[in-house]
């Protein structure tokens, strides 16, 4: 016999052990459903591509040759482990149980709690876990970052599939102490000539910042920040105006809107996951609960 340095099949070895079970590739044939020349044909081939003889055929059938009842243990190890991964794979398949992980803006999954949401899927799906990602840039979910996303804005990964929410409506503010210090911009251009809170470079690509360096360009940034948290805070605490989303800016008892909402900021909010996660049973069990609860999630993203 010649070996074959190709490896071989590994299905070959439940021929192997059927025979070796069964004393004969009759009875191994029937074991697995196949007939005796598909069994013996197996072997043959196996036995060429490994260049050894694993049985022998005697007058009573056919027993292990010396090698072949060393190398059994090995292929019931082989079993072992098919048979655990198709156990897994069932499992995995067939319960609605796991992690999932869903990426979000942080004052989201605030108002997500307390609406009760979570609460309510946990009661439906017990074996399932949420775990919030909260980050105001967008998280890879084809790179395995997050299972779910959350998220405001223009979406073009054909990758991903999802479900609009509602809109995320923005517009500017101040805060009272502010306005009481310098007044209040009575229109887009006047912006320019006060005080400014926005996004710091790693998010120089959000539609804020850019509005912001069209709007006001020359206009220095009294306060940069990486999260819409941030601008809340900064607003606030009266360091300048900036752009809020409106739900969370209008929640704010010590913030006026002083203009807006701005058309040019809007953006879809959508429920987004990759065509393969979708197809899973938890975040399938994920996407169909908040499609469910759709007229409490809006309301939580866009006031």
């Amino acid at each position: 016999m010649t070996h074959n340095p190709n490896g071989f099949d590994w299905d070959d070895l439940k021929h192997l052990l059927a025979v070796a079970r069964h004393g004969s590739t009759l009875a191994a044939g029937r074991a697995l459903g196949v007939d005796q020349s598909t069994v013996q044909r197996r072997l043959i081939e196996l036995e060429r591509r490994i260049g050894q003889s694993l049985v022998q055929r005697q007058p009573t059938g056919y027993r292990l040759t010396e090698f072949g009842e060393e190398m059994l243990p090995f292929a019931e190890a082989v079993e072992r482990s098919v048979q655990a991964f198709e156990r897994q794979l069932r499992t995995l398949g067939t319960e609605t149980a796991g992690v999932i992980r869903v990426t979000c803006p942080e004052p989201i999954v605030n108002r997500i709690v307390q609406a009760g949401l979570l609460d309510r899927f946990h009661a439906r799906h017990s074996a399932l876990q949420v775990r919030f990602v909260m980050s105001d840039k967008y998280i890879d979910l084809s790179q395995g970052d997050a299972d779910v996303a959350l998220r405001s804005g223009d979406t073009d990964d054909d990758e991903l599939v999802g479900r609009k929410i509602g809109d995320s409506i923005w517009a500017v503010y101040a805060s009272r102490t502010y306005i009481d210090r310098h007044g209040q911009p009575a229109s887009i251009e006047d912006i320019a000539r006060h005080s400014l809170v926005g996004f710091d470079d790693t998010m120089a690509k959000h539609r804020i910042a850019q509005w912001l360096h069209k709007v006001a360009p020359d206009a220095p940034l009294a306060a940069r920040s990486s999260s819409v948290l941030g601008l809340i805070y900064s607003v606030k605490a009266g360091i300048g105006v900036g752009p809020l989303p409106m739900p969370l800016g209008d929640a704010e008892p010590d913030l006026v809107r002083v203009l807006g909402p701005v058309p040019e900021l809007s953006r879809i909010w959508r429920l987004l996951t990759t065509r393969e996660l979708r197809r899973t049973p938890r975040v399938s069990a994920f996407f169909d609960f908040f499609i469910e609860e759709i007229e409490t999630l809006r309301p939580i993203i866009t006031g």
